[in-house]
């Protein structure tokens, strides 16, 4: 027998003596995360002395502990003997297929290619199917087992491995029943466990035989049952991914796509829906996006609604659609999905059942490693450490690198235990925790922003490394779902401070991003009435005024009587302003008013707003709304025709930036825009060469701001050189601005239009 799990908690002490992540091991000693993983839980209890030695050169640990791992190792590898062969040949039944087996068509190819590969004076294949409960891992193997029979004569043997049960089955048992299905004696069977291994592989060895070990619990178990060469091949089936094994092929499973879960549903009934076929196709496919497009699911609903004659397939749809009761109806007979979760959770140690229930409280689909690290109250190499340990069990889903994914039916499963297995007050500190941290680490980044400087905000390295404004931009648009959503808890639960807080560092992160569409109207909605009862009325103010520019970040299809509304909303709050001689929210009105006023194409009058907003900013020392006021007034002089006077505004804007640069963010934004705006006068002038050049300075800066602008620069760009009879240079700048706009929805229809009826004639130019 092998020795005691010594080298996990060892790798893993010294890892964390290191302080290493498991993302920061892998990278330097080449090993994968998932391997790493796998030895520190002691799934994997005895690497190579190659891989050891790797893991020691990347810790930089001295020649005792080096030895000391290397004896770990080397105890937790299994020992092997020769035995003597098998004596007659036989094979225990596979468990019965599936007569209405779908789709997996890929997976059973690649068993197929893993088949046809075996021979008698090579390594025996082994692949391992694995994924999460549900995912018909058992019916996918066994379907290969029948397509291929006539491949293997020596026959098919089976062992169900129990690796969900609370008590597995021990290698030594699996073994005998391996060695009494291919014929060996009971008496001959050896006592020693690796003696029965090794008389396993000498009768493998010398007959064509496939092996189904099914539902295996970790790498331990199933090692001593693989044969080492021999014509004959396995297929392990498992929840976990069993990395610890080497030279295997891995075969993951997925949910089905909508066509397999619609031919399952079809399968297994001929009753739909009442009307059209395009009705039954749509209930037919609102049925398995409920169930998650889960084989067990799919296969239970099919189930309940063929035995039930009065039902259709909306009735099973209405049913399926109550959150609460889903996981109750996805049950037939001893059968459930339930059930299925249940046997994951139930083999987990109770940390990562913690972690797994709590996880069911993060409001977006998708999260990463600190808000798990808030969520169970440990440091990020523990919350990685669970998160691993969850995503092995097939209970989560990896996302990209670092993130992480409930299956929607197991996160239902997270929610109902997280509310049977914790008391409301843990469940309610836990959130209030979470909702805390995503809205001060939201407002952290945020005042990157609002800085007159470049140094990182108070609270920045709280889990997340907000040391740079590319940083803090890449959580805020990474999170964003997340902290939205926060931001909603917070409003709803009366925490008006943090809501306001929030609100007040998000100004210029905003108007650097306001392609985020309704996503401002409703972040300074909520701040605004959390202003409001805070009774401070300059505080309230400011927030009114943000929220009327976020109407102008949703100007999408806006009709004249919205923006009429909107310009009388701005005016409002500039009254106001005037009555508390609030000097700067002056000025914020009447820049939100004249853009209202622009959008109703009346330039004088936002001309006149701009002008006297900028005289307000510029007597309140507001410099970030000069920029702003500036660039207005010289939008409206171009759209009036006064094209040196626009030109010329856009030129004092930019020496304004020069001369008084705020933050470096918003003056870089500021800068950008303003450069898109003088070559667009640049323009309408028709002074294409100084376009072109105002156009390349802006797009340069925008593409290194990931900015909004950057389709528009591209569209002068290509406007500008069509000016100069330059089509070579015009095309590939409009074609990409085109694509831009598509992919960010930039344009309203009929821009897109005059976009591509510019590069229609650049093309008739080439014609000519």
């Amino acid at each position: 027998m092998t020795a005691g799990p010594r080298f996990g908690p060892l790798l893993r002490s010294l890892r964390q003596s290191a302080r290493l992540t498991i993302e920061d091991l892998s990278h330097t000693s080449g090993v994968s995360v998932r391997a790493i993983g796998d030895m520190e839980r002691g799934v994997s209890q005895g690497p190579q002395r190659r891989t050891v030695q790797a893991l020691a050169d990347a810790l930089g640990i001295d020649d005792e502990q080096r030895a000391e791992l290397a004896d770990a190792a080397k105890a937790g590898r299994p020992r092997t003997t020769a035995g003597p062969a098998a004596e007659r040949p036989g094979s225990p039944g596979l468990p019965r297929g599936l007569s209405d087996f779908v789709g997996r068509t890929a997976e059973l190819e690649l068993l197929a290619e893993r088949a046809r590969s075996a021979s008698a004076d090579g390594p025996t294949p082994v692949v391992v199917v694995h994924g999460a409960a549900g995912l018909g891992k058992t019916a996918c193997a066994v379907r290969a087992a029948e397509l291929l029979h006539e491949r293997f004569p020596g026959g098919r043997l089976y062992v169900d491995l129990r690796g969900v049960d609370p008590e597995p089955m021990t290698t030594t048992e699996a073994l005998r029943r391996l060695l009494l299905a291919v014929g060996l004696d009971a008496r001959a069977i050896a006592e020693d466990e690796d003696e029965r291994a090794g008389q396993l592989r000498a009768v493998l060895a010398d007959r064509s035989c496939l092996v189904v070990l099914d539902n295996a619990a970790d790498e331990a178990q199933v090692r001593p049952l693989l044969p080492a060469r021999g014509a004959g091949m396995v297929i392990v089936t498992s929840r976990r991914t069993l990395a610890g094994l080497e030279g295997v092929t891995r075969i993951p499973l997925a949910p089905f796509s909508p066509q397999e879960s619609a031919e399952l549903l079809a399968a297994l009934s001929d009753r739909a829906a009442d009307g059209s076929a395009a009705e039954t196709a749509a209930e037919t496919a609102r049925v398995s996006d409920l169930c998650g497009r889960l084989p067990l699911a799919l296969r239970i609903a099919g189930t309940r609604l063929a035995s039930r004659p009065g039902w259709t397939m909306r009735h099973l749809a209405e049913r399926l659609s109550d959150e609460d009761r889903r996981l109750a109806n996805l049950v037939v007979g001893d059968v459930g999905v339930e059930a299925a979760f249940a046997l994951s959770y139930v083999a987990l140690p109770e940390p990562a059942k913690e972690c797994f229930r709590r996880l069911a409280l993060v409001p977006a689909v998708d999260f990463g490693v600190p808000i798990t690290a808030v969520l169970i109250e440990a440091d990020l190499y523990d919350a990685e450490d669970q998160l691993d340990e969850l995503v092995e069990l097939g209970l989560l889903q990896h996302e990209g690198a670092d993130r992480y994914r409930f299956h929607d039916l197991i996160r239902l499963y997270a929610n109902q235990r997280l509310d049977e297995d914790e008391s409301a007050a843990a469940r309610a500190a836990a959130e209030r925790r979470m909702v805390d941290w995503l809205l001060a680490t939201a407002t952290s980044a945020g005042r990157w922003f609002e800085r007159d400087d470049d140094a990182p905000p108070p609270g920045h390295g709280s889990l997340v490394p907000l040391t740079t404004p590319d940083k803090a931009k890449t959580w805020l648009q990474a999170e964003k779902d997340t902290w939205l959503a926060g931001l909603r808890l917070a409003a709803s639960a009366g925490n008006d401070e943090l809501v306001a807080g929030l609100g007040e560092s998000m100004r210029w992160f905003a108007v650097s991003n306001p392609l985020w569409l309704d996503t401002w109207h409703e972040v300074f909605g909520l701040t605004w009435a959390a202003a409001a009862r805070l009774s401070d009325p300059r505080r309230e103010l400011w927030h009114r005024n943000r929220h009327v520019w976020a109407f102008l970040a949703t100007h999408v299809s806006r009709t004249d009587a919205e923006w009429q509304a909107g310009a009388e909303r701005a005016m409002e709050v500039y009254r106001l302003a005037e009555d508390l001689g609030a000097v700067r929210e002056q000025a914020d009105a009447l820049c939100n008013a004249a853009e209202h006023w622009r959008h109703l194409h009346d330039d004088e009058q936002a001309l006149r707003a701009f002008s006297r907003g900028r005289e307000l900013a510029e007597a309140a020392g507001d410099e970030r709304t000069v920029y702003w006021a500036g660039g207005g007034a010289a939008l409206a002089l171009d759209r009036l025709g006064r094209l040196d006077e626009a030109v010329a505004a856009y030129q004092g804007v930019l020496g304004y930036i020069a001369a008084r640069p705020v933050s470096s963010a918003v003056a870089r934004h500021s800068r950008v825009v303003a450069l898109e705006g003088l070559a667009v006068a640049l323009r309408h002038a028709h002074r294409w060469q100084e376009a072109v050049q105002a156009a390349e300075a802006g797009l340069s800066e925008a593409i290194e701001q990931d900015s909004a602008w950057t389709v528009n620069l591209y569209w002068s760009l290509g406007s500008a050189y069509a000016g100069l009879g330059v089509p070579a240079q015009a095309r590939p700048h409009m074609t990409q601005a085109i694509a831009l706009a598509e992919t960010q929805g930039a344009w309203a229809p009929s821009t897109f239009d005059r976009a591509r009826a510019i590069l229609a004639a650049l093309d008739s130019e080439d014609d000519e």
